[in-house]
């Protein structure tokens, strides 16, 4: 059966039906960053002094603090690539070692005897080492011009990319050698490292993305009495912790379900 596409109004939503969408309207060509290799790198890292390592890093400690009462927690985590190397593999064409340098930076709150909310700053310089990447080099070479600057720019088709999500597990508020209060921060954190390559992909499409028939909504100031009046009664008590009095397969069960039950017996 054929869909009428005069009815369908192409626009970003998700597929949930099989078979509710009408033939594309055309075939384009587009350049995307496509996503060649990927891996991840996991680490847990506490203060430790001397060297970097996997579980180690000397810059989670931060400058002597004044006072600190106690530590809030930590915000604003950001992940920046300084450096790449790519060396070849011999034998293993489009493979790659890389040696990544990033830097993680974050705020971390405490609170001051006097009740006043501070921050300190910290930076984190890592190194990391993927042994084996498929990374290989792109064959066109890309030169693009940009009108509004006047000039000619050789753009890098081939693209490592960071992705993080991190997380401050920990802050400990202590005193080091000297006798000075500072806060030494344990950091978990996610990195998705990606080797991507400018291409050009041949994709399906209905037409350019239609412009919004409604302007953008505001939401509309309502009184808190009449909200209070349109909320549910709430639960007076708790959910009780039960466990269930039967489980759910038992002997008894297993026996009307497999067996034949006549005059007091199974068969």
């Amino acid at each position: 059966m054929s869909i009428n596409f005069k009815k369908f109004l192409p626009r970003p939503g998700l597929v949930n039906k099989q078979g509710r969408l009408p033939d594309p309207s055309e075939l384009v060509c587009i350049e995307v960053p496509k996503i060649f290799d990927q891996c991840l790198i996991k680490r847990c890292l506490v203060y430790g002094e001397g060297p970097d390592t996997n579980t180690t890093d000397y810059e989670l400690r931060s400058d002597p603090l004044t006072d600190p009462k106690r530590y809030i927690g930590s915000r604003d985590f950001n992940v920046k690539l300084v450096s790449v190397d790519k060396i070849p593999l011999k034998g293993k064409q489009g493979f790659k070692k890389i040696v990544l340098s990033y830097i993680i930076s974050f705020y971390a709150d405490y609170l001051d005897c006097n009740g006043v909310n501070k921050s300190e700053f910290y930076e984190i310089n890592r190194t990391d080492v993927i042994g084996k990447f498929y990374c290989p080099d792109s064959i066109a070479q890309i030169s693009a011009g940009f009108v509004s600057a006047h000039h000619v720019q050789d753009l890098d088709p081939n693209i490592i990319k960071l992705e993080m999500v991190a997380e401050a597990l920990d802050g400990e508020l202590l005193k080091d050698r000297e006798g000075n209060c500072v806060l030494d921060i344990t950091l978990g954190y996610f990195i998705v490292v990606k080797c991507e390559l400018i291409v050009q992909l041949l994709i399906p499409a209905y037409d350019y993305c239609p412009v919004p028939k409604e302007p953008c909504e505001e939401e509309p100031e309502e009184d808190p009495c009449e909200r209070f009046e349109k909320a549910p009664i709430p639960k007076f008590y708790p959910d009780q912790n039960l466990e269930p009095l039967f489980s759910e397969c038992d002997d008894n069960d297993r026996g009307y379900n497999d067996g034949e039950y006549n005059d007091g017996e199974y068969n």
